[in-house]
């Protein structure tokens, strides 16, 4: 499901679950990795496989379990952001495809994005769903973008190609598909000299309010 290596002093985890959608194994065996990893204080790099890097929360799944076990896998799925949020080094998503929904918003929890130009889509399409966005999941995304971009993307449901969320400032970089994960591990090592603690620290004060609501004890 996951997969970790080493390249230039930076973890690279890999998921490997198809889509990539967020259920309760999904996000468990995410969440497990990203502590192994985080021990180490190095930088981090997380992608997909194939078509997607992730398309966002296992719907099908969540219906099927009920609230009693989408509950927590919710709160765990908060936990996995707030820790990438606060991540001690460097982070970056290498968004190799597709990213939707809760997809786009964990490719959000990293410092910076890279993704591929030629194939694949960043959306957040809940307001076609009818869904709002929960409070964690709103204060990740107003850290990481000025609101009149998160507002054009949340209105619009706009699926957009890697150039266009560039463009769009959704993304920091866009690239052929041979080069995401080389460019984003190129963007990660080049932060590695710095202590990934006092990185950590920073970002914990930083995005204090934001840890706070995705603990469960800040206000929307």
């Amino acid at each position: 499901m996951l997969d970790i290596h080493i390249v230039d002093g930076v973890h690279v985890v890999t998921m490997q679950a198809e889509e990539n959608r967020f259920n309760a194994a999904s996000v468990g065996a995410l969440d497990d990795a990203l502590t192994s990893v985080a021990a180490t204080g190095a930088p981090l790099v997380l992608t997909g496989s194939g078509r997607f890097f992730s398309n966002g929360l296992d719907l099908d799944w969540m219906a099927e379990a009920g609230a009693d076990a989408a509950g927590p896998t919710m709160r765990r799925l908060d936990g996995v952001l707030a820790r990438l949020l606060a991540w001690p080094g460097a982070t970056v998503a290498a968004v190799n495809g597709h990213a939707f929904g809760a997809g786009a918003i964990l490719a959000a929890a990293l410092d910076e994005r890279v993704m591929r130009a030629d194939r694949g889509y960043f959306c957040f399409p809940e307001v076609d769903l009818g869904m709002a966005m929960s409070p964690g999941f709103d204060a990740l995304l107003q850290a990481r973008y000025p609101r009149q971009v998160l507002l054009r993307a949340l209105v619009s449901g706009h699926r957009h190609d890697g150039d266009a969320a560039r463009a769009a400032g959704l993304v920091d970089e866009s690239v052929p598909e041979d080069r995401v994960l080389p460019a984003a591990i190129a963007r990660a090592a080049a932060l590695a000299p710095k202590d990934g603690a006092t990185i950590g620290r920073l970002k914990a004060v930083l995005y204090a309010r934001e840890l706070a609501v995705l603990a469960g004890s800040g206000a929307g």
